[in-house]
């Protein structure tokens, strides 16, 4: 649809008012950074050929979006956004488009239909220079667009060099920080920005006001209002937008048969798949890949991570599942953790205080309370009682414990793994298993109870 178009993204700048040691663009949102949301909104329209031009916490930026590294452009000094573009111009020639979108990496909100309808109006009008302006009640530390007679845009100049008596009253119309750029007309004019400013930067923005001293066309597309088109330069910044996309995500999933309970403290993530007919309490928090299948239930005080939860499975109060599948009917709770390769199936049953890590907890069993379950395989029908923990790490490696079906485990037993229990296995209370047992078999693992005759604290045999 854009075939003769670039895409860039400006990420290379710390974020000074974000009080953060990772760059700015690293801050997340709903589990995600907010680059992530610039992504999602860029790839229906280019794909995966987006440029991101990085530089401080380059190592960090890496390390969040691996896949991308191929396509980073190195700003080595941050000297504005003017010199981060020009760092980048031999790149965006190289992939032969005449033209570039350019996006900052803090506007989180972006969505791609605006984004088509600018790329759309500024090839329409064959503009050589057009960026989108927003008109709001407070115009904050946004750069103001400056604009002459028959509304034609002049300049864009950034607030630290604004002078109502230079450049004349407040409009309230101010920059996005998203541009189009015919990359052969704006060529010349790199040469000609200038840091002769309050801030000592290159300024991208300067490009508006050279493209007009240069004869060339140059658009400022009005739109409105729109808060979505916001850049994020500060925590209060970064929380309104979070709570934006809240509200729209929870919007939305209500929208299509979602019960959301409290809905004001149900924060969901913008990958996460909620069927219609879940029946949600909030406070809770749901990021990742985690699908919630129809019928199935989410108590308040609940964070899940990664995790798939089937049809009417019931997550209780104060549990926390992170990469764990809780299969159909499957309860867990209240205060139950299932950590990573936890596998709960049909009808099973883990209560409070009950620990499941890398473990399959088959058809019908049940561990009701204060239980450690890891590296295990547990048999369809078995019951874990209260207590019981698998020892499968010897200070160096991880072993397993494999429990039969329908077998009955006495409270507070310990299997020092690796260790396997056959079928209908009755282990007694107390036990410390250290050996196989056979199928069928009571398992006993305890020294025989002695009674000794208590001295009494005036015995006159006893010490002084």
């Amino acid at each position: 649809m854009f075939e003769n178009i670039a895409c860039l993204i400006l990420a290379a700048g710390k974020g000074t008012r974000m009080y953060s040691e990772d760059p700015k663009v690293l801050r997340p949102l709903l589990g995600h950074p907010m680059l992530y949301y610039v992504y999602r909104a860029l790839e229906p329209i280019f794909g995966e050929d987006i440029l991101t031009v990085v530089g401080f916490g380059r190592e960090r930026m890496e390390k969040a979006f691996p896949e991308k590294i191929d396509r980073f452009v190195m700003q080595e000094k941050q000297l504005g956004t003017g010199h981060a573009f020009s760092c980048s111009f031999d790149a965006l020639k190289a992939t032969g488009a005449e033209y570039c979108l350019v996006m900052n990496g803090d506007t989180p909100l972006a969505l791609t239909e605006t984004l088509e309808d600018f790329l759309d109006d500024t090839m329409a009008s064959q503009a050589d220079i057009a960026f989108l302006s927003l008109t709001l009640d407070d115009p904050g530390a946004y750069g103001r667009v400056i604009r002459g007679k028959n509304d034609s845009v002049q300049a864009i100049i950034e607030l630290k060099d604004y002078d109502v008596h230079v450049h004349g009253p407040e409009t309230g119309e101010i920059n996005s920080g998203i541009y189009l750029l015919r990359l052969d007309a704006v060529a010349p004019l790199l040469k000609e920005l200038s840091n002769e400013n309050k801030s000592g930067e290159y300024y991208i923005t300067d490009l508006i006001g050279l493209g007009v001293k240069h004869g060339l066309r140059v658009d400022g597309i009005a739109c409105g209002s729109d808060e979505f088109l916001l850049g994020v330069n500060s925590p209060r910044e970064l929380l309104e937008a979070e709570l934006v996309l809240q509200q729209f995500i929870n919007e939305t999933l209500v929208d299509k048969g979602v019960i959301l309970r409290n809905p004001g403290q149900v924060r969901i993530g913008p990958d996460v798949i909620v069927a219609p007919g879940v029946d949600i309490t909030g406070p809770c928090e749901i990021y990742g890949t985690t699908e919630i299948r129809q019928g199935a239930i989410v108590e308040s005080n609940v964070v899940i991570l990664d995790s798939l939860l089937d049809k009417r499975s019931h997550v209780r109060s104060f549990s926390h599942l992170e990469k764990a599948v809780l299969g159909e009917s499957a309860v867990a709770g209240p205060f139950a953790r299932l950590r990573p390769g936890a596998v709960l199936k049909e009808n099973v049953r883990v209560g409070n205080f009950v620990e499941v890590k890398k473990s399959v907890l088959a058809k019908g069993v049940k561990a009701g309370h204060l239980t450690y379950l890891g590296d295990a395989d547990i048999g369809e029908n078995t019951n874990i009682g209260a207590g019981t923990i698998t020892c499968n790490y010897d200070g160096k490696n991880k072993h397993k414990t494999i429990i039969g079906k329908e077998a009955f485990i006495g409270s507070n037993t310990a299997f020092v793994a690796p260790v396997k229990i056959g079928d209908q296995t009755l282990v007694g209370a107390g036990s410390v298993i250290t050996k196989d047992v056979d199928a069928h078999a009571l398992a006993v693992g305890r020294s025989r109870q002695v009674n000794l005759k208590r001295r009494k604290c005036n015995d006159e045999s006893g010490p002084s």
